[in-house]
């Protein structure tokens, strides 16, 4: 009998921008202070990538690399590559395709996917599809976002939440019951009119007009998307739980999207889960979009053990929702 392939994370990777845009540093420029954000985002700084002439590939470049170092493999060893974003470096071609060129990833093929804050998710189902389907055999997912580029830092409501980052996981066949166990994905785009961007797009080409009415920034209605994100995570969570027979005792960790951390608080809550069992650097980092959870995976490494069950669970703009249960596959080498 043939044993079933599964897709495992082999290794992760992950990069920042150096430099940081505290709560502070909003209050010369909007009408908000330090309290006021911690109270309801529970972010206290994000990075920011200034450098002239750098874009989202730029932030991926390093994460991949520091992942193939990591495994001991060169990036010409790269079947194919996915970007979750909704940042590419221009309309075409794909930010994949440029992060394949500056990597040397000569024998990869690549695409970027858009999902906003669900993109990391829905492109590590895709990933794990491809290993699974044996024709692959090194399959990288990224999650990257400078969204600095697209938030309008007169709008007090979303400049508050956004910052710069991209991470990234090695997808490889495995035989043991390991990796990518089960996923629900959604999505409803009904949800639009309450997050998205108004203009650059087919519907409505950058035009004088587009640009003087500052419509090419990230728009959000906050009270709606909150309700429908406490919702739509917790939901999504539970019943990957319940479908796959888990409860709160039997997860290690609750990788949650780092969008607002009463949401965060709300989902573990729904799961059964302590504090103690949940990744949070939204104070740190804020909202990266597509980047926040492998950015976790990275910046918890360390911490995680071979066989620990894992909750993956996003949600975002448009809107898209889903949770993914992984089992880790490796002890990290210290």
């Amino acid at each position: 009998m043939q044993t079933k392939i599964q897709a495992v994370i082999t290794a992760v990777g992950g990069y920042v921008p150096e430099d940081k845009l505290t709560n502070f540093d909003l209050e010369k420029m909007v009408d908000t202070n330090d309290e006021w954000i911690r109270t309801r985002t529970g972010i206290a700084e994000r990075r920011i990538q200034k450098e002239e002439g750098k874009a989202t590939s730029d932030m991926v470049v390093p994460a991949v690399l520091e992942l193939c170092t990591k495994r001991g493999i060169r990036p010409e060893e790269i079947d194919c590559l996915i970007v979750g974003t909704v940042t590419p470096d221009m309309v075409f071609p794909s930010t994949a395709n440029l992060v394949c060129a500056k990597i040397g990833a000569t024998q990869a093929w690549g695409y970027d996917l858009s999902a906003a804050c669900s993109g990391f998710l829905f492109a590590l189902a895709q990933g794990a599809a491809l290993i699974e389907s044996g024709r692959y055999k090194k399959v990288v997912v990224c999650g990257a976002d400078k969204m600095s580029s697209i938030v309008d830092y007169q709008d007090r409501a979303t400049c508050i939440i956004f910052g710069d980052g991209a991470g990234a996981v090695l997808l490889e066949p495995g035989t043991e019951e390991l990796g990518i166990r089960d996923s629900i994905l959604r999505s409803d785009g009904t949800g639009a009119s309450y997050l998205h961007m108004k203009a650059g797009g087919s519907l409505r080409p950058a035009s004088q007009e587009t640009v003087a009415n500052r419509e090419h920034y990230a728009y959000q209605e906050g009270q709606a998307v909150f309700k429908f994100a406490v919702k739509g995570m917790a939901d999504v969570s539970a019943e990957l739980m319940e479908r796959n027979q888990l409860t709160g005792a039997d997860i290690a960790w609750l990788v949650p999207h780092q969008a607002n951390l009463r949401i965060i608080d709300a989902t573990a809550s729904r799961m059964g889960l302590t504090t103690e069992k949940v990744m949070i650097n939204i104070e740190r980092y804020g909202n990266t979009t597509a980047a926040t959870i492998p950015l976790c995976l990275w910046e918890w490494e360390s911490k995680l053990k071979k066989g620990d069950n894992i909750i993956l669970a996003a949600f975002g703009g448009g809107f898209t929702w889903g949770a993914i249960w992984v089992k880790w596959a490796y002890d990290t080498k210290q």
